[in-house]
């Protein structure tokens, strides 16, 4: 479970971080942006440190957390340089995410012991040692009345652990390590963490996971402030994961009159886009699985489909080849608004760089996470207390809305397929974290998942656990299933939306 939906005070210095340069973006005026240069000092005032050795060090990560929360390259200690360097280049609306996407504050990390097996002060020194006697490696001795391990001699085999009767002997692993699903994390020259970025799918799960905040991924704020400051409209796309994640006073009544405090012009919800891609897997898998292709994948998850694909390249037409469904909302919406803009507001961090393909660019500019607004509605004041009550333009299904949560996609075309041929018995497969997706994977490929449709989702429950979350998993579960329960549309099929499907895949 780790740290989700904890509040700490990571948290906190994030959240201070996103409101100072989601503040400085609505007040910039062209060429100065000389307040980045007074920003660390009021998010780390005074003279004495608070979570660290020194404050000079928490001010340099909050100058590179900033950096990153504008869409500016990490620099390491060796430059020297003011923060405000270069950062006129973000100052463009178009400007899109440079890669890296996840990034490593260097001077941040802990070094963490990765995957090191050590014997705690609470060993009871006993006359049986039974840790000693099962070490393949006679890697343990006795030092001053403890038991003790050589870690040259030790190969981490854990069977000290097992047979321990105290449960003082631990495994020492790096967090951001553990959570990553592709492997991606190993250490640099100094022992700190680093990312293959070959690996890396940008799921986030390392930085929702680091207890150091020491890892951090780009944000798009000033941009898309910047462009809500334009005389273009600017649409927010909300994920259905969004349900309870501002807390009780943002109920989704006045989700509307929210962001449109904030300056967006309209709200549409990405479950309508949702409704869409149901359509089009449930037609895909009924042509194509099991004559043309042994399963299907579902598309919506980025960080599952990426991996799916690159290690599994031989099925790689086996995942659906459907919009995504904030890839259909932005079509959606720039085909009824010629000419607009459109945000998406979503939990994930993958998200962003799928917006930034290619393919997809025209139709989603700007990718914020619940955690990234949570600093513009902080930079402006916004009482949720005082907003209106107004309904969305439009009403998604209740299984649109259910797309954020593990298992949700895959019963949302279940359904869908069920009305198009009710005669059609249909297995079905899910899974959280890319993991266990990898594992699902195999058991695919070892040919037990024939004729089945298979979700994968990287993060764990679904949406609702992404890397930009702010609600703890089981009560964002609740909240979704709340709006649900509250649609008028029970499945996919009834969307109103449905005939225009085929001109938004051109």
């Amino acid at each position: 479970m780790g740290m989700r939906g904890i509040h700490t005070s990571i948290n906190d210095i994030r959240k201070k971080v996103f409101a100072e340069v989601a503040r400085l973006s609505y007040a910039y005026k062209p060429g100065d942006l000389s307040d980045m240069e007074n920003i660390p000092y009021r998010i780390i005032p005074g003279e004495v440190s608070t979570y660290r050795e020194s404050v000079f060090l928490e001010r340099a990560i909050v100058k590179e957390r900033m950096r990153l929360a504008m869409g500016l390259p990490l620099r390491d200690v060796t430059e020297h340089a003011p923060v405000s360097q270069g950062a006129e280049e973000c100052v463009h609306p178009e400007k899109y995410y440079q890669p890296p996407l996840v990034n490593i504050i260097k001077f941040a990390c802990h070094k963490c012991p990765d995957n090191e097996v050590v014997i705690t002060d609470q060993c009871q020194g006993c006359l049986a040692q039974p840790c000693r006697q099962v070490c393949p490696r006679d890697a343990i001795e006795m030092r001053q009345g403890r038991m003790h391990i050589e870690t040259e001699k030790c190969i981490r085999c854990g069977k000290c652990m097992s047979v321990c009767q105290y449960g003082v002997i631990l495994r020492m692993e790096r967090p951001c390590a553990v959570a990553c699903g592709m492997k991606a994390i190993h250490s640099d020259a100094y022992g700190r963490a680093e990312i293959d970025q070959e690996k890396c799918v940008s799921c986030g799960m390392c930085l929702a996971n680091c207890p150091f905040g020491a890892i951090a991924d780009k944000a798009q704020i000033f941009q898309c402030i910047q462009a809500i400051r334009s005389e273009t409209p600017v649409f927010a796309a909300i994920a259905p994961a969004i349900a309870g994640q501002f807390g009780k006073e943002l109920s989704p009544e006045k989700m509307r009159a929210a962001f449109m405090a904030l300056g967006f012009h309209d709200v549409v919800e990405v479950a309508i886009g949702a409704d869409l891609c149901t359509m089009q897997e449930a037609k895909d898998f009924l042509e194509e699985v099991p004559d043309k292709l042994p399963f299907m994948g579902t598309s919506c998850c980025p960080a599952w489909s990426v991996m799916a694909k690159r290690e599994f390249p031989q099925y790689a037409e086996c995942i659906s080849m459907a919009l995504t469904p904030m890839v259909l909302t932005g079509r959606l919406i720039k085909k009824e608004h010629p000419g607009c803009k459109v945000a998406f507001i979503g939990p994930c961090a993958a998200k962003k760089l799928e917006a930034s393909r290619k393919s997809v660019r025209s139709d989603v500019v700007f990718v914020l996470t619940f955690e990234e607004v949570m600093g513009m509605f902080e930079a402006r004041n916004v009482d949720f207390t005082a907003l209106e009550a107004m309904k969305l333009p439009n009403e998604a299904s209740a299984d649109g809305r259910g797309f954020s949560v593990s298992g949700g996609v895959a019963s949302a075309v279940v359904n869908c397929i069920r009305k198009l041929d009710p005669t059609r018995e249909i297995q079905v497969e899910h899974t959280e974290g890319l993991n266990e997706c990898r594992k699902m994977m195999m058991r695919a490929k070892g040919g037990k998942l024939n004729g089945y449709l298979l979700e994968g989702m990287a993060c764990p429950g679904g949406c609702i656990g992404g890397a930009g979350t702010l609600e703890l998993i089981p009560k964002a579960a609740q909240e979704v299933d709340k709006i649900k329960k509250a649609s008028g549309k029970a499945h996919a099929y009834e969307s109103a939306y449905g005939p225009l499907l085929p001109s938004l895949e051109e």
